[in-house]
């Protein structure tokens, strides 16, 4: 299993989240790569996965405020399904 950066030490509270674009290229100004992110987020929140309290999509980076029983699988999980998708 690969390594996180992240580090959730309690899950009953919120943690804020920032993805990067990789080399900051800004594909999020494109409306079908945007709407990727939010199908996928929705999807989550839909299937109580995450508890989304707050977010911004900007043009090559995302930042969110989340909870969850396993934040850092979700995040993982969420992170390669868009990739993916965007690259497809």
């Amino acid at each position: 299993m690969a390594r996180s950066r992240y580090k959730v030490y309690d899950s009953n509270y919120p943690y804020f989240i920032t993805c990067t674009v990789v080399n900051w290229i800004p594909i999020f100004g494109n409306p079908l790569f945007r709407q990727i992110v939010l199908d996928s987020l929705l999807f989550l929140i839909q299937n109580k996965r995450i508890a989304l309290h707050g977010y911004v999509l900007m043009e090559n980076h995302f930042h969110a405020i989340a909870t969850s029983e396993n934040l850092i699988k979700e995040l993982g999980l969420f992170k390669s399904y868009t990739a993916r998708s965007i690259i497809d």
